[in-house]
Order: structure tokens, then sequence, then C-alpha cells
């Protein structure tokens, strides 16, 4: 890409709204310094400086989106609970919509609390519900999405599964459905539950483990061919895209015919927490504005790397991955 292909798929971001759909929770990190052993058992005793709330799971995805200029709406159902009230209090704070957001007596919000020292994790701790939406509160949470998908001009649905239960059989078919009617792309972060439900989508992405974990297969590490071969199996479900993130490998790409291979730029890694959403929102922005598939890995996987420089659940700024951008076409010469 030249720098004003670069600067017109950034400056066309916020031109976009998509529609996230998925599994939400709290991140919370506590913050300490470990002084001395516990007497009682051989664990390290934590004492506390700090605690900070974050939005997670698919709330990650749509603040991600915010941070590239994009619009995002939020399609999920949490508690109506104290841990509710304070997953609403965050989206407002961050001036997110809540108008796709379902609250229900049944389940209860997903809080996953992170006890850190030094830029260490030393505990994670998580307090949730995962039964499957059944009934009635399903048929609500489905009309929803299907009224936004209907009223508002979206251009990207994105599946954040994290196998909580939001996200069922019968939400995928219909939503898809729809999506492909509306000529909407649809994006899907899978896990394992639901991994061979996601007929028809434009993208999905797994990662290595995933993709033989859902798939019951074995994959060769480090040959392209054998998981071009897994990826031929999704594309005969009708899946356009397969976008495979391989941690320190980069990430691979393909459709029917081919496949390509990115690797990984050199980094300090500090926490890769929440770099596989970064990766999907990026991806929902680039196939909204039309890119090639190969381009579409190349600027996911630097905003992926980006992120996993941060300690935290953090999205990553415009600005930042415009520049990136810029860096990595100017190195590759494609930039000027």
């Amino acid at each position: 890409m030249n720098l004003e292909q670069i600067n017109n798929l950034f400056d066309n971001f916020g031109n976009f709204s998509v529609l996230v759909v998925g599994d939400v929770m709290i991140d919370s990190y506590l913050w300490g310094k470990v002084e001395r052993i516990s007497p009682e058992a051989p664990v390290p005793i934590i004492t506390s400086t700090k605690r900070e709330n974050r939005l997670g799971g698919a709330a990650n995805v749509a603040m991600n989106l915010k941070y590239l200029g994009a619009n995002p709406i939020l399609g999920a159902v949490i508690g109506d609970d104290e841990k509710g009230r304070l997953f609403l209090k965050l989206m407002k704070k961050r001036a997110l919509p809540t108008e796709g957001i379902v609250q229900s007596k049944h389940r209860m919000t997903t809080i996953k609390t992170r006890v850190i020292s030094q830029n260490q994790h030393i505990l994670r701790v998580d307090q949730e519900k995962t039964h499957e939406l059944k009934g009635q509160i399903e048929e609500l949470f489905i009309k929803q999405l299907e009224d936004i998908l209907t009223t508002k001009k979206i251009h990207a649905v994105v599946f954040e599964d994290y196998d909580k239960g939001i996200i069922t059989k019968k939400l995928i078919q219909r939503i898809v459905q729809l999506s492909i009617r509306k000529n909407i792309p649809t994006l899907v972060d899978p896990k394992k539950k639901n991994f061979l439900h996601y007929d028809n989508v434009s993208l999905f992405k797994p990662n290595l483990k995933e993709i033989g974990d859902g798939l019951k297969i074995d994959i060769e590490k480090g040959s392209n061919e054998s998981l071009f071969d897994a990826a031929k199996i999704l594309h005969n479900k009708g899946i356009k895209y397969i976008f495979v993130t391989l941690s320190e490998r980069g990430v691979f790409i393909s459709n029917a015919k081919k496949f390509a291979s990115i690797p990984a730029e050199i980094r300090d890694i500090a926490d890769v927490s929440g770099a596989g959403d970064t990766v999907i929102s990026i991806a929902s922005l680039c196939l909204a504005s039309g890119i090639d598939m190969k381009n579409i890995a190349i600027i996911s996987n630097l905003g992926g790397g980006l992120v996993c420089e941060k300690v935290g659940v953090v999205p990553i700024k415009k600005e930042l991955l415009r520049k990136e951008c810029i860096a990595y076409f100017n190195k590759n010469g494609k930039a000027h």
C-alpha cells in the first residue's frame, strides 16, 4: 500500500458502524507488591496498591473500534446485578452506546480479576455463569440484534465468542442470514463450542490451537501447507477468509485458492491479553473498507503486535497504528 492508500484507509474508519455481538466481561486488575510468603500456606502475600476495572471480551472489541475512530454498537446479555450496573457505568464512561445490552436476572455478569505484581500476573479469579441463552431471553436478544441490523446502517458484524453462552447456534444462523441479505460482512473470533456453526461468514479468526481443536485434527507445526489443508475444510463451509493467529510466528490468511503468511515484527512483549480483540477489530474495518486479503492480515498483525507491548487489556489508538503501518510499508518499499 502507498501512503495515500494508507491515509485513505484510516481516514475512512470514522464512516463505519460495526455491530459487535458476544460475551462481555469486566477485566478487573488488582495491582500490588509481593513482600513476603504467607505463614498459612506457601503462597505470596500481596499488599494491594490499586484496583482498576476495564471493559473486557466483546466490550474490548467495541473499545478498540472506538479508539480506531469507528462507531461500535455492542450486543450482549449481562446480569441484572451489581457487576452489571458497573459494566453499564463503564460503557457510559467510555461513551459507548448501551442500546444493544440486555440485562437478565438469570445471568451473572462475568468478572475476571487479575492480581499483578511488578508487571507479572500472579493469579486470576473468574466469577461467571456460562449456561446457554434459551427461550424468551434468547429470542428477545436475537430480535434486538435484528432490529439494529434493520434500522441502522451497519458495515460489519463481529461475533466475539468466549463460550460463555451468549452466542447460540440459533443466533448465529439468524444474524448471519440477515447480514448476507443486507450484504454486510461478518467476522468471527471463535471458541470450541460453536466452532463448526459459522457457515458462510466472511472472515473466521481462530488461533492455531483453536483451529486444530475445533476441527479435531493435528496441524504440522510450522507448516503453512498443513494449515491450508485445515483451512480448506472451513472454506468448504462457505467461509471466505480463514485468518489464523500464530503467536510469535505472525499470522496466516487464506481464501479457497491461496494463502499468505505474515511474520510477526520483533517486539518487547509485555502481555498478550486482548491482542486477539485488537486483531479482529482492525480486520473488521479493513474488510469493510474492501482492501485485499494480504493487507488485511498485515495491518491487523501490526495492531496485535503493538497491543502486546502494553500490560493488560488495552485498546490501540488509530494514529499509533497509522504510524506503524506507514513505517512497515516504507520498510518494504511500498509507502511513498
